[in-house]
This record gives structure tokens, sequence and C-alpha cells, in this order.
């Protein structure tokens, strides 16, 4: 004779399953292995300064200068690059303004908004 199997609420067949944390989002770029550039902009007393947000097809150097010369930025304060599958991340703001001078040294021209910062961050 073979004993009955003994019957389980369905409550205890639901709450009892495998569960899984879920996967957030990652906030890291599709395209792992590529320098990202963020950009520190002031909006003066009123409104203060915020990290821009931009496209993430935006965020690479040479779209990042055609910007800033464009006049996109307000008054940019500090430029941050990073590549999270080489693990760094620098401050290139110096960098940015060198470029940026020698951009305006070829133009000859140069928007009021990044003026201050050539000024200031140009080697």
């Amino acid at each position: 004779m073979g004993f009955a199997k003994p019957l389980r609420p369905p409550i205890f067949i639901a709450c009892c399953r495998e569960l899984r944390m879920r996967i957030s989002p990652s906030i890291v770029p599709d395209a792992l292995d590529r320098d990202v550039y963020l950009v520190l902009d002031d909006f003066g007393e009123r409104l203060g300064r915020s990290w821009r947000e931009m496209d993430e097809a935006d965020a690479d150097r040479a779209t990042l200068i055609r910007h800033l010369l464009e006049g996109q930025y307000s008054s940019p304060v500090r430029i941050v690059a990073f590549n999270t599958a080489e693990g760094w991340s620098r401050d290139v703001t110096d960098d940015i303004g060198a470029e940026l001078a020698q951009a305006h040294a070829d133009r000859g021209e140069t928007p009021v908004s990044i003026a201050d910062f050539i000024d200031d961050h140009a080697r």
C-alpha cells in the first residue's frame, strides 16, 4: 500500500517558486568601448550649474567640439571624459580648452559662450 502525496495549497506553490531579480537597464552606453564626454554648464546665478543632457550619439569628442563652437552651451565650466570598457575617467577641461583655442586661431571667431572657457583653460 502506497502513501498518498500530501496536497499543498496553491499559495505555497505560488510563493515558493524560484524568484529571480529583474535586470535593470544599464546607464552605460551600448557601445562600451568608446570615450564619452560630459559638460558641466553654468546657467547663471538663478538657475545654477548642471551636467548637460545629450544624446548618446553626441557624446563623442568631435561632436562636443562642434557643439561648443556652434554656441550650444551656455557657459561650460568643466568637461569630464570616461570609458567604462577601459575603466578610466578624467577631467579633460584643459585639453578641450586648448583644442578650442586652436580652432579659434584657425577660424578667427569664437562664440561668446565659450570665450571665457578658452581664456580660463587654454594652455
